[in-house]
């Protein structure tokens, strides 16, 4: 058994997952998510998703993206 690096419990049935080489160990894909999901640069939320990216950022859709001042991004061309 191994110990989720999120919420502590120790679970038969973990996993690990790795990230631009860094290695945590989860007991769901609920506390994966809540660890390494990446989050938009403007509001914050978790990004699920492809995202929008812009210059050094990701953002949830492109209306934040237009918020942080990434005029051009568009969610439709």
């Amino acid at each position: 058994m191994a110990v989720c690096d999120t919420c502590g419990n120790d679970y038969e049935k973990s996993f690990t997952l790795t990230r631009a080489g860094q290695s945590k160990t989860f007991d769901s894909f609920e506390c994966a998510i809540h660890a390494m999901a990446p989050r938009c640069a403007h509001c914050e939320c978790i990004i699920l998703g492809h995202g929008v990216e812009s210059e050094d950022s990701t953002f949830c859709c492109s209306h934040c993206a237009r918020e942080a001042g990434h005029v051009q991004a568009r969610d439709k061309v």
